[in-house]
């Protein structure tokens, strides 16, 4: 390392935000970029650790943190770029909404700030486009194969542009009218603005991959279509599967799934006309967002732009610790309280609640959400689960209930189905090396895992491809 005391000289800077008074009037971006001398700074706290936890631990895509640090530090980024690239496809995205597992791992964090690798990606990313050195990177020679890839999310376009660039033809199918999946309809503009998936996807086209979208494959291209007219297929479909609230008065018509919620604002952002009468809004409304993950934090920061009267946010398990706890010691991820920019945006957050019941004022409208507090307790073999507390139950009035409480499994209906491929206990698709129990079809990212983040599809991805690509040349 160029500088070997920095993490002793320099302290951690985060990088600023927009205002909170301003940024809730619209849907850009609202994280801000750090001045040169301040990255300069924070590159040089990386401190050259005898281990580096944050690659080896820490990164499912085990990008090689230490070195681009110390490339950047020592202003060489376009070096940078080709170093991030050569284990991650899209640090744009990365860095934007990872939530850096990296830092968690970092050797500094054991007693100090960890060094912020999430903002140097992003503008090592960020600094490679504006310097025009991400460039299409065509195979050199044609494999003659053809590749299905089904899905156009993180895991199935990482998959679709390593399998380009070895040679293979590959037509990426996408049911929505849109190519990138997650990307594009299940995380808010205020996170990722689109036009960085369509710059992404620019370089792909040039390289060779097909973007099919508005295909429903299994339905509007069946199962046996598909197999016998490519060589291999990847499914990279995501976990598409919603946990579903199973109480009286769940089904109202004003109790909406998150992703619909999410995709139709991700619509009219960007220029879709949605019927007044179909329109899903929270304007004016006391909205009650009930999960207190990533997808229940875009839903507060969605209706806070929507201009919602009071955002809630309910969670069933107890609140977090304000540090690491000691289940969770370093280098694992921690388990701590963590407040998005969403709920710096207003948010009444209540942990340790559960909802009984949810009641009707007339025409199927919910007006009124019955809750309980529990605590969390070893039942039947051990396994923790809650039990409610005599004496706390609570009544509140609400207009729009968003349901953000996590995905299951994979969409079994169509496709999954009609390729009788074999599921593991929870739902998942079942692989062995990527592949399925049907020769010739392989599954990646949420399709296998169950709902993962962003950088860990990315990673399933790449590995498929690779296993799609030896699949390939065995035979011949």
């Amino acid at each position: 390392m160029t500088n070997p005391t920095g993490f002793m000289e320099y302290q951690r800077e985060n990088n600023p935000q927009r205002p909170v008074e301003q940024r809730v009037h619209d849907w850009k971006e609202i994280e801000l970029p750090l001045a040169a001398d301040a990255m300069h700074r924070q590159a040089a706290r990386c401190m050259d650790c005898g281990i580096p936890f944050c690659h080896a631990q820490g990164c499912p895509v085990k990008n090689r943190i230490p070195e681009f640090n110390d490339l950047v530090h020592r202003g060489r980024w376009r070096d940078a770029i080709e170093n991030l690239h050569s284990t991650n496809n899209f640090p744009e995205f990365t860095g934007r909404v990872c939530p850096a597992p990296c830092e968690a791992a970092c050797t500094l964090a054991l007693n100090s700030d960890a060094v912020t690798i999430k903002h140097i990606e992003y503008q090592i990313a960020e600094r490679a486009f504006a310097e025009g050195w991400v460039v299409p990177c065509p195979a050199p020679r044609k494999t003659g194969a053809a590749v299905a890839v089904v899905g156009s999310g993180p895991a199935g376009l990482a998959a679709a542009q390593q399998l380009a660039r070895a040679g293979h033809d590959v037509t990426v199918f996408e049911k929505d009218d849109r190519i990138g999946g997650l990307l594009r309809y299940g995380i808010p503009d205020f996170k990722l603005e689109k036009r960085f998936i369509d710059r992404r996807m620019a370089q792909m086209a040039a390289e060779g991959v097909v973007f099919s979208p508005s295909v429903a494959v299994g339905k509007d291209l069946s199962a046996d279509r598909l197999t016998s007219r490519f060589d291999a297929v990847l499914l990279a479909m995501g976990a598409g599967e919603p946990r579903r609230l199973a109480v009286p008065g769940g089904d109202g018509h004003n109790v909406l799934l998150a992703m619909p919620f999410l995709t139709q604002q991700n619509r009219v952002v960007a220029g879709d006309a949605v019927e007044p009468a179909d329109r899903l809004s929270a304007e004016g409304r006391v909205v009650v967002v009930i999960g207190g993950g990533d997808t229940g934090s875009d839903c507060v920061g969605t209706a806070r732009r929507q201009g919602a009267r009071e955002v809630h946010q309910f969670e069933i398990l107890p609140m977090p610790p304000e540090s690491r706890p000691p289940e969770t010691p370093w280098p694992l991820w921690p388990r701590v309280l963590r407040t998005s920019s969403s709920h710096k945006e207003g948010c009444q957050r209540r942990w340790s609640v559960q909802t009984t019941r949810l009641t009707s004022g007339g025409n199927g409208t919910i007006d009124t959400l019955h809750g309980i507090e529990v605590e969390w307790v070893a039942g039947p073999g051990g396994r923790i689960q809650p039990r409610e507390l005599a004496g706390t139950e609570f009544s509140m009035h609400v207009d729009l209930v968003l349901l953000a409480m996590g995905f299951v499994h994979v969409v079994h209906a169509g496709l999954v189905d009609s390729l009788g491929v074999e599921l593991d206990g929870r739902g998942n698709v079942k692989v062995s090396e990527y592949q399925t129990t049907r020769p010739g079809v392989f599954a990646a990212g949420d399709t296998v895992n169950g709902a993962s983040l962003v950088v860990t599809a990315i990673n399933t991805g790449r590995e498929a491809a690779a296993a799609v690509d030896r699949f390939l040349k065995s035979k011949g």
